[in-house]
């Protein structure tokens, strides 16, 4: 068992991380294999990615997801909200019983910061400029950014979102003492939502995740 990191969110909703270490028959044995996922490394953490869903609730029924138009992953029951990520040999899941929810990973890489233009409104890109007297953690923040704004992606479910207008960081980022990183966000996909992020670094590998109310 390769069980990385877990997090009890609330009584509701609980988050995770695999460390992808088993062939794949190994999760064969307990999870359907999708049509079309042919590339043996995407299997692999495809199916790792879904073998973290009952490994964090144990009656989610995987026979039962469908996947939208827009790639994401559902149960038509609306039974539990779920989100999955892949990044290197890693698999993360969060999953609730009532509140929409966002997961994202990224490996921490300076390939980010080559294509941050992509994803930072100007507001980011001042507030990050402030720290590239600190190499290390201005890496760390700018994979946070990206690995927030993929997990507020793929909470909204919809798809075409404009990473740089429809999700900009509204305040000061915090640190929590446990090391949880806490951004507010503003989602202005249509009329402005505030939604909170949280994140964490391990090493060389960023995790995001956002949840709000059904």
């Amino acid at each position: 068992m390769a069980l990385f990191y877990t997090h009890n969110i609330n009584e509701q909703t609980k988050l995770g991380i695999w460390r992808i270490e088993e062939p794949e028959a190994f999760y064969l044995e307990k999870v359907p294999l999708k049509k079309g996922v042919s590339h043996p490394y995407k299997r692999l953490q495809h199916l790792a990615g879904r073998f973290l869903l009952p490994t964090l609730k144990e009656d989610f029924p995987l026979e039962e997801i469908l996947v939208a138009d827009t790639r994401k992953p559902f149960l038509e029951s609306e039974k539990y909200h779920f989100s999955i990520s892949h990044g290197g040999n890693f698999a993360a899941a969060i999953v609730s019983s009532t509140s929409r929810v966002g997961v994202d990973i990224e490996l921490v890489s300076s390939r980010i910061v080559a294509i941050s233009h992509k994803f930072l409104h100007h507001s980011e890109k001042v507030f990050l400029n402030d720290w590239l007297h600190l190499t290390k953690v201005h890496l760390e923040l700018t994979t946070v950014m990206w690995s927030a704004k993929e997990a507020i992606y793929k909470w909204y479910g919809h798809g075409e979102l404009d990473f740089r207008q429809h999700m900009q960081l509204s305040g000061p980022i915090t640190f929590k003492a446990d090391e949880t990183i806490v951004l507010p966000f503003v989602f202005k996909k249509h009329e402005p939502i505030h939604v909170t992020v949280e994140a964490r670094i391990f090493d060389q590998l960023a995790l995001a995740w956002v949840m709000t109310g059904s």
